[in-house]
């Protein structure tokens, strides 16, 4: 990683940081969800900066991969646990930060998932096997009395490339991958009280380009076209100025063209927490660059 790669991450870093913080203000009980998606990209373009995926707004169950559609009316309930999750980017490289708000009273499982971060970052440096990260966020939430979310991982980052390896577990484990100098990586532990794996749900608002190829559908073209300049970043429903776009996004992932994520949720009842920051590997340890 050269000098000037490394400081457009520091830069998209520190930005998502403060609007991390600021947007975490506006998860009060009966606030807007839309609103708060709006605003809180709004800050990120005002920033001077990209955004790298649609603001994830993630309540109770629900892990990771929701965000608000095209005039959703839902808001914030007293009880609710929100994950807050968000991207910046600069020229492609990528700040990606989490924390969750708790408008009930479950302090203890919202330290769960934030201790296991910071343990896990306390290990980084060069050499350390991504087993050795998992076993540390699985003890730090396990001691607590929750369960790590298996089948969700922390990843590596590159230059519009939000999901990468290594991907860094969320439970124990020998072995794996082996960091090395220069790599940008996320740590993003889920605590949950339920089973701790998390299933699709119906609900999908969220897609990316995975092939660039030429489509028939006028409505998938123009899709296309507008997605364009994300140069396969993630984007959202609500981000489509294409009207009834729901059909042309139906047969574009049917095509193999478009991936879509649903909503990823623990069982209907339990709650989850999630804590995350981005680093770079340096000789001797990371620089955490969403601190």
């Amino acid at each position: 990683m050269n000098e000037e790669i490394f400081e457009r991450y520091i830069q998209a870093g520190k930005a998502a940081s403060t609007i991390l913080r600021k947007g975490s203000d506006l998860i009060r009980p009966d606030a807007s969800l839309a609103e708060t998606a709006d605003q809180v990209e709004q800050m990120i373009i005002d920033a001077g900066l990209g955004v790298a995926f649609p603001v994830n707004i993630s309540l109770n169950e629900s892990a990771a991969h929701d965000t608000p559609s095209p005039g959703d009316e839902r808001t914030f309930n007293a009880g609710d646990m929100v994950k807050l999750d968000l991207g910046a980017h600069l020229d492609g490289y990528i700040a990606d930060t989490a924390m969750t708000i708790d408008l009930g009273d479950q302090k203890q499982l919202v330290e769960a998932s934030h201790a296991a971060r910071d343990a896990a970052i306390a290990l980084v440096r060069p050499g350390i096997s991504i087993g050795e990260l998992g076993t540390a966020v699985a003890y730090e939430i396990g001691s607590r009395g929750f369960r790590p979310i298996a089948n969700l991982t922390g990843h590596g980052l590159d230059q519009f490339q939000l999901h990468m390896g290594p991907n860094v577990p969320n439970i124990g484990g020998v072995g794996g991958a082996v960091l090395e100098e220069g790599m940008a990586i996320a740590i993003e532990p889920f605590a949950t009280t339920g089973t701790g794996y998390v299933s699709d749900l119906k609900r999908v608002e969220i897609y990316s380009q995975r092939l660039w190829r030429p489509v028939r559908m006028p409505a998938s073209r123009k899709i296309l076209s507008e997605i364009e300049p994300l140069q396969g970043l993630p984007f959202a429903r609500r981000h489509l100025k294409t009207a009834k776009p729901d059909f042309a996004l139906t047969r574009l992932v049917r095509e193999g063209v478009l991936h879509a994520y649903p909503v990823l949720a623990d069982i209907p009842g339990s709650y989850v927490s999630q804590s995350e920051h981005t680093m770079i590997v340096t000789s001797d340890g990371c620089i955490v660059t969403t601190a």
